[in-house]
């Protein structure tokens, strides 16, 4: 189903989905070059962070914009089709992650332009992946279970996500602002996507770092389970 709506999406397309790699490839060399002056780091080492971390947040936040109106727009399925519920926001992020693959031509040209060594970190990057993943999961599910009940969030999150963005370490590393560094730690995209980047960047992620990713998916499944099991039946009722 998220490969047919991919290919249904970009049908007649010259590019299709790979538009959104050129505009991901882009916007990595123009932040690459004003960032990497900003923050007075190398390019070699800031353009590899940089890349990994916007494709890993382009990824996010993709998927939580879109999922609070996932039920809404598969109205048509639920009220007629006898599917689970929780296909719909499985489909989401599948369909993301077929994105997401695609824009990882953007990050072999970065990482064969600087090169690094820390393939043998890939197993680690791989696990947080995984758990970037499961957690998008039960966002995706609690998201669209409240955007289908209170219509108003989606603008919300549509206008809380660009600050969370400069709150989260995609165009800078935690270690670049130690003053701020609490602030930052609260947010609990930076232990998502640092358990995936850092292990690509050649340094293994701390164990807090671990405990607060582990820590977040536990509960969040847990909370999206509960909810789930609760209104599940109301969700027709709701769209």
């Amino acid at each position: 189903m998220a490969m047919s709506e991919t290919r249904a999406r970009y049908k007649r397309s010259v590019l299709g989905p790979f538009w959104l790699t050129l505009g991901a490839a882009i916007g990595v060399a123009g932040l690459g070059v004003v960032w990497s002056s900003l923050l007075h780091v190398p390019v070699r080492e800031f353009v590899p962070s940089l890349a990994v971390g916007l494709l890993l947040w382009q990824l996010i936040s993709s998927t939580i914009v879109e999922s609070c109106i996932t039920f809404i727009r598969q109205a048509q399925i639920i009220r007629n089709v006898r599917l689970p519920l929780l296909v719909h926001p499985f489909q989401l992020v599948t369909r993301q992650l077929i994105t997401f693959a695609h824009n990882l031509v953007v990050l072999v040209i970065v990482f064969a332009i600087f090169p690094q060594q820390s393939l043998h970190l890939l197993p680690l990057s791989l696990l947080g992946m995984a758990l970037l993943v499961v957690n998008l999961l039960w966002m995706s599910t609690v998201l669209a279970m409240l955007g289908a009940r209170f219509r108003d969030i989606e603008q919300i999150v549509t206008a809380v996500m660009p600050l969370i963005f400069f709150l989260t370490p995609v165009l800078y590393r935690t270690t670049h602002f130690a003053a701020t560094q609490v602030v930052v730690w609260l947010n609990p995209f930076t232990y998502l996507i640092s358990v995936v980047r850092d292990p690509l960047m050649g340094a293994v992620p701390a164990v807090s770092v671990y405990v607060g990713a582990a820590s977040i998916t536990i509960v969040g499944v847990i909370f999206a389970m509960a909810l789930f099991s609760s209104r599940r039946n109301r969700i027709p009722y709701w769209i």
